[in-house]
């Protein structure tokens, strides 16, 4: 079936596509093993709740401190170099990290340090990803295009999930981490064969200036701004509830391997989604995906109130489904209404606008749940964002925001 979709999106016969698609698909297959195991690592080192927020949130703030450099580069240079340096750079980080817990050198000091280096070469490279996408196919191919990558990405980190639930209940987390560090390295081998246009925009002034180009052009688009004040709400109460509380709540109640299969079960939802967006593409997309987007309320309720694993699964995948619809039509109305000598800088403030909230949340969430008690902290995550979307169909741009074609 999958197969069958993807053939009648009709872009992989585009070779710069494939390596594409290839690099980024075999990454995110490591990049779904690597939060399994990470979060695994910091407890079986003594680490408490509150501090595996910390370890996720220095991550998560590295992420943010230089996605907006990375935007601004991703309009000034190579594209296709960011990518690769970051790769290499990656497959280093993660080769270092795995090799300290396999022989048992690591702290929960040094998970932090490294997950932040990580985040950095993370953050360099994702404006530049992103923008790649409409670089290697035709205008026409390009909803297609869109949909089949984060299909075929989603697909890969669902089995990541799956792997690395069964890895951290066999082995050390250090050798599935180790696989992460593999991928990333293929990757770079994929980036290396891209043959796309260079970016052809001269840098106009510094940093700042063209910073600020930027920021002018996501103000100009009103359902921009606004969804992404709703994404970061969203990341700054859901990020510590499946970082943080879901291998605690699950993880340390109903097992390792039931939190690793729900992250299975979100990855599924995504994999559903993304086969529903290669079909159907309604002419309002945006309001339609942020409509579904309230769904992701389902998943924390699940973990507040299941007492079996099956009802936490069902929660993660209807979750899935929501987040993956919304994407695809969100990535696809920034690629179809923002210039390209901006789209890397416009990628950035998305990225940053909805992530800059996730390190607070992430550390906070920890001694917030404790101190109020995990379900009713999972209620109150639901809550927010579930209303949060809806609340953004309030506006007329979000309803009325049309495909182009």
């Amino acid at each position: 079936m999958t197969t069958v979709a993807i053939e009648r999106a009709g872009v992989l016969r585009h070779r710069e596509f494939r390596l594409l698609v290839s690099g980024s698909t075999v990454s995110s297959f490591g990049n779904g093993i690597t939060p399994v195991a990470l979060a695994f690592a910091v407890l079986d080192l003594g680490g408490s709740a509150a501090e595996l927020g910390l370890v996720e949130a220095a991550f998560s703030a590295a992420e943010v401190l230089t996605t907006l450099l990375g935007g601004v580069l991703g309009d000034r240079v190579s594209r296709r170099i960011m990518m690769q340096g970051s790769s290499l750079g990656s497959a280093l980080v993660q080769a270092v990290l795995a090799l300290t817990l396999v022989l048992h050198h690591a702290s929960i000091g040094s998970l932090t340090v490294l997950g932040s280096v990580a985040g950095v070469l993370s953050a360099l490279s994702g404006p530049a990803s992103k923008a790649v996408t409409r670089m290697t196919v035709p205008e026409a191919d390009l909803a297609g295009a869109v949909a089949t990558r984060a299909l075929l990405q989603q697909l890969a980190m669902t089995i990541g999930y799956a792997v690395g639930g069964i890895l951290v209940a066999l082995v050390d987390a250090g050798w599935a981490i180790m696989i992460d560090a593999a991928t990333f390295a293929v990757a770079a081998a994929c980036f290396s064969r891209l043959r796309i246009p260079e970016v052809t925009a001269s840098p106009r002034g510094t940093v700042l200036a063209e910073l600020g180009d930027g920021a002018r052009e996501v103000l100009r688009h009103a359902w921009l701004w606004i969804l992404i004040g709703q994404a970061m709400l969203y990341h700054l109460f859901y990020g510590g509830a499946q970082n943080v509380l879901g291998p605690v709540v699950v993880g340390q109640q109903m097992g390792r391997a039931a939190w690793g299969a729900a992250l299975a079960w979100l990855m599924v939802g995504f994999v559903v989604g993304g086969l529903v967006c290669l079909r159907w593409r309604p002419r309002r997309s945006l309001f339609a995906g942020t409509a579904l987007l309230a769904t992701t309320a389902l998943l924390p309720l699940a973990m507040a109130f299941a007492s079996s694993p099956p009802l936490v699964w069902a929660g993660a995948l209807l979750h899935g489904i929501g987040l993956s619809i919304f994407s695809v039509f969100w990535d696809l109305a920034i690629q179809q209404n923002v210039p390209d000598d901006k789209l890397s800088r416009v990628y950035s403030f998305d990225m940053v606008g909805s992530f800059v909230a996730r390190p607070l949340g992430l550390a906070l969430t920890g001694p917030i749940a404790e101190a109020v008690g995990f379900d009713r902290w999972l209620v109150v995550v639901a809550a927010v964002i579930g209303g949060s979307s809806l609340l953004a169909l309030l506006s007329r741009d979000v309803r009325r925001l049309e495909l182009t074609r």
